[in-house]
This record gives structure tokens, C-alpha cells and sequence, in this order.
């Protein structure tokens, strides 16, 4: 059963609880618009897994540092930032782009960290080390590189905070963000689906930030 409660127009804060097995926690976000999507994982939600698949740093464990990464967009022109940081649930996102086209846009990990405008499709392939299927809603998934659609204004501007359980910043972990050839994150310009392999027909790539 899935709960989802309205913060208003700038703050939103989510439920979710799952009864199948996977304890999920209780999150909030922010988005630059309002929004309120029973049953599905729209604009900006954070889901944070509470399960043996969060890659958390451990108390005992050094915290790596935050990085902070440019995005650009196909004429490759810096369009915003992402700030990483290791928190105890997975990596927060703190994503903020502007001069974007209003609307829902996929945001994923990719495998690569090579951002070559104007296709960016040397990014490679979502970051799935362990091999699932793409999208919170496929019975086989989900990716490790899989991230909530980011909610872009009128005005172009997107602001999004989300945590992705399955990642890490740690270099010697598995499924590293900092993993030998780095990672990207990748912003596509339609909405992602969250079940439709590869991608969630999400469309072409139109921002990228290298993550090394």
C-alpha cells in the first residue's frame, strides 16, 4: 500500500510502505512544482530502502567526501549542478538545472563517465551491476542507476533531492559511482515510465554530468 501526502507547492513529503517483504522509510523532497501522483513514483520522490540492497555506509566506516559535478546540456553549456553525498541510506542527489523544457524528464546513472555532446550515448548504458530490469515499477527491477523523473517548472528551472539506496560513493565498494571509467548522470527529455526496458521510453539524452 502506497501513501502519498501533499506538502504543498514547493515541499512535498512522501510515505511509502510496502507490505511484501521490503520495509521502505518515510522520505521528503522538494520539486519546483506541485505534485501529487497516487501510485506511482513521479516528479521528484526519494525512495530509500531500508533492505539487504542499500549500499549505506557503515558507522565504523570513513564517510567519503561530497562531489559536486556540472551538468551540460547538448551544445554542451552548463546548465546546473548535481551535489553527491554519502548519507546513511545510499547517495543524496541535490540536482539543480535551469533552461529546460517544462515537464517530467527521466533521470539515470549511466555506466560511463563521458559526457559528449550533442547525444551523450558516450554515457553508455544505465548502471546496473546487477543486472535488473529498468524502472521502480518492473517486477524485475530495478536498475542501480535508476533515479525518480525530475519535475521541471514553467519557468525551465528543476530542483530535485533524492536518494538512491543502491549506489555509493565509497571507491572500493561495489556498485561505486567512483568505479574504474567514473559514471554519469544522464537527464533524458520525456518522462520515464519507471518499467520499460531500457530506458522507461523516456527518450533521447539532453543533459549529462560526469561523475569521476
Amino acid at each position: 500500500m502506497r501513501k502519498w501526502v501533499n506538502r504543498g507547492a514547493l515541499m512535498l513529503s512522501f510515505a511509502l510502505v510496502l507490505t511484501s517483504g521490503c520495509e521502505w522509510k518515510s522520505v521528503s523532497t522538494s520539486a519546483s512544482t506541485d505534485l501529487e501522483h497516487p501510485g506511482h513514483h513521479d516528479g521528484s520522490a526519494v525512495e530509500e530502502s531500508a533492505g539487504s540492497n542499500s549500499m549505506a555506509t557503515q558507522a565504523n566506516e570513513p564517510v567519503p567526501a561530497p562531489k559536486t559535478i556540472d551538468i551540460i546540456n547538448s551544445k554542451g553549456s552548463k546548465i546546473g549542478t548535481a551535489t553527491l553525498t554519502q548519507v546513511p541510506e545510499g547517495v543524496k542527489f541535490q540536482v539543480d538545472v535551469a533552461g529546460m523544457t517544462p515537464g517530467k524528464h527521466g533521470m539515470h546513472i549511466h555506466e560511463t563517465g563521458v559526457c559528449t555532446p550533442p547525444d551523450f550515448k558516450s554515457a553508455g548504458e544505465h548502471f546496473n551491476p546487477e543486472h535488473k530490469h529498468h524502472g521502480f515499477d518492473n517486477p524485475q527491477g530495478y536498475h542501480a542507476g535508476d533515479l525518480p523523473n525530475l519535475e521541471v517548472g514553467s519557468d525551465g528551472r528543476g530542483r530535485a533531492e533524492v536518494v538512491a539506496p543502491k549506489l555509493t560513493l565509497a571507491k572500493d565498494k561495489a556498485n561505486s559511482l567512483f568505479k574504474t571509467g567514473g559514471t554519469a548522470l544522464v537527464i533524458h527529455e520525456k518522462e520515464d515510465d519507471y518499467k520499460t526496458d531500457p530506458s522507461g521510453n523516456s527518450g533521447n539524452r539532453v543533459a549529462c554530468g560526469v561523475i569521476k
